[in-house]
């Protein structure tokens, strides 16, 4: 469980990832608390610099007897917390870190973020300030101080760190979506992907809404807030997180497909209470019937009512700017969002995908009309140098996003290698790729799947597959079709509280119902014996695979040869859930 490296070399590596960290990275942390004067911050620069070359000349050179010392003035110095401790009643966030409680440690020197949460019984919540009170022994270091700060470096080792107060806020490197279009694909179809990576508590719910027509002056309530209705509505399928009134992706009845990822940069984020992006991704498939119009729609509606509030079903405050992959029958669409600002990339051909950074660089087919003048007055760009996007409203520059080889880079690789030959199978293998962390594991975890098969040809329908379901290894995806007179898809539909709901009751998420919807409970009880019991395991996913490749089978079908009897599709995906659960019955 625990990242084997030697005690040495695990501190020369906190150094040198912690040094780079203060002087690129959080030198945007200390300029958004904008108090801070630049003599303070001079100061508190050359400090640290010091702290540094001290503790690297320790670390190489400290003999073993000395190496606990020098470990020691690591943990004391690595981080410039105590200089800082002026900001912290800026800084602090009152969530309640109170369940840092089991002991961990002892098995290695260095640990991952996610490996410490687990171990020590933290309640990891990506976007929010790592905080607990604690005695325990971590990292075989005792902690005497009552409050500790978890350092988190992402993809390195990392140790536990204790101050009077100080917090760290962390980012969640979550969900990934994908769009191919010919010739990058065969038949001359577009294949959709994305996986939602969303807490691992969450329950995620597949859900039908028919095309409605709507009163004049009608008012719509969305999770947070109301909002003028328009006066017809698409039919639309979404998979979205059970206790919001939005969805992480989904498709309309013309064949539009998106879905969302969260984004952060220099604009701050606002915590108020409006549109989430999940609302937005809604909005869109309700009203547009069109790849491009969605990306109108989208930023029509963040000009009018803005983009804010919790995106998790917990009091502590999760929020985060967000970017959008959309699709039709003809092309596709990047959207990506600062605040109220945004640019936009239209891709015609080939493969894009999206993961929890800005991507769009030069290319910019539409944009906010003050994107530019807005980025000029924060002193983000010099108005000389060609615009870059990501660049400019990004933290980290677009050299290191191309250079982390991260889960954006390893997607790209994974559509790159099927270039020519991508099928909703091949989608299904990119989103199953746990070795990328497409398929993420832990306390954010993939909770729900989607692909869509959509041709160019109008006279073919479009096939969205939901898994409905955490974990894509693990789950079926099963195909829906937009027909006339389908019915709510009740096996994967959560309890509804009404006005009981907690999110509706302010204050908000004072308590958490079980939202488990009929066939998340029966793949609960498969998948404990997936992992339990082997040979029985083994059974239940040859047989998931066996029902899935009957699916696409007859899917090919219909893609190719069209629907010649209307009523067939109307209960598919119902059904597929059926044969589902007689696996699981059988298991």
């Amino acid at each position: 469980m625990y990242s084997a490296c030697s005690n040495k070399l695990c501190q020369i590596n906190i150094i040198i990832q912690a040094f780079h960290f203060h002087f690129t990275d959080f030198h945007y942390f200390i300029i958004f608390y904008n108090y801070i004067c630049t003599p303070v911050m001079f100061v508190i620069y050359i400090i640290l610099f010091w702290h540094y070359v001290d503790l690297f000349y320790n670390a190489v050179f400290a003999t073993a007897e000395s190496n606990s010392q020098s470990e020691m003035r690591l943990r004391r110095h690595v981080t410039a917390a105590p200089l800082l401790r002026p900001l912290s009643p800026r800084i602090e966030h009152t969530c309640g870190w109170t369940r840092l409680t089991r002991e961990i440690g002892g098995a290695g020197d260095c640990m991952t973020l996610n490996q410490v949460s687990e171990h020590a019984g933290l309640c990891q919540s990506a976007g929010s300030f790592v905080y607990g009170e604690t005695k325990r022994r971590v990292n075989r270091c005792l902690i005497s101080s009552n409050r500790t700060v978890i350092l988190f470096v992402p993809g390195i080792c990392i140790n536990v760190y204790s101050w009077t107060s100080f917090y760290f806020r962390m980012y969640p490197t979550s969900c990934d979506t994908f769009v191919a279009l010919p010739p990058s694909t065969e038949g001359q179809r577009i294949v959709f992907g994305k996986n939602s990576d969303r807490p691992c508590d969450e329950v995620q719910e597949v859900v039908y809404f028919p095309a409605k027509k709507h009163e004049p002056e009608e008012k719509l309530e969305c999770t947070y807030i109301e909002i003028e209705q328009v006066a017809q509505t698409h039919a639309v399928v979404l998979s979205r997180p059970a206790w919001l009134w939005g969805a992480e992706m989904g498709a309309n009845e013309h064949q539009v497909c998106i879905g969302n990822e969260a984004v952060w940069g220099k604009e701050s984020v606002d915590g108020e209470e409006a549109l989430l992006g999940m609302d937005l991704v809604r909005l869109a498939l309700e009203r547009a019937d069109s790849a491009e119009r969605a990306v109108d729609v989208i930023t029509e509606l963040l000009e009018k009512y803005g983009q804010g509030g919790n995106c998790m079903e917990d009091e502590c405050g999760f929020t985060y700017h967000n970017s959008f992959l959309i699709s039709d029958r003809t092309e596709a669409w990047v959207l990506e969002t600062a605040g109220k600002y945004w640019a936009a990339e239209r891709v015609e051909a080939g493969y894009r995908n999206i993961s929890n950074e800005y991507s769009i660089t030069a290319k910019i087919d539409k944009e906010h009309p003050e994107l530019r003048t807005y980025a000029q007055e924060q002193g983000w760009w010099n108005g000389k140098a060609t615009f870059n996007f990501a660049k400019v409203y990004s933290y980290s520059n677009t050299a290191r996003i191309e250079a982390a080889g991260g889960r954006f880079c390893e997607g790209r690789k994974l559509l790159q290698k099927s270039e020519g030959h991508i099928t909703a199978e091949t989608m299904m293998d990119i989103l199953r790729d746990k070795e990328s962390g497409i398929n993420m594991e832990g306390m954010f975890m993939t909770t729900g799947s989607m692909v869509s098969v959509v041709p160019k040809d109008q006279n073919f329908p479009g096939v969205h597959f939901f898994t409905a379901t955490p974990d894509p290894d693990r789950s079926v995806f099963k195909p829906f079709i937009f027909v006339m007179d389908i019915k709510q898809l009740k096996h994967t539909c959560s309890p509804c509280f009404g006005e009981e709901d907690p999110v509706k009751k302010k204050p908000r998420f004072q308590s958490k119902p079980n939202r488990k919807h009929p066939l998340f409970l029966k793949h609960e009880v498969a998948a404990a014996i997936i992992d339990s019991t082997r040979e029985r395991g083994e059974r239940i996913v040859e047989k998931m695979r066996t029902l899935e490749k009957q699916k696409l089978a007859e899917m090919e079908k219909y893609l190719t040869e069209g629907i010649e009897d209307a009523t067939l599709p109307v209960h598919l995906f119902t059904d597929t859930v059926d044969e589902e659960f007689s696996i699981y019955s059988s298991a």
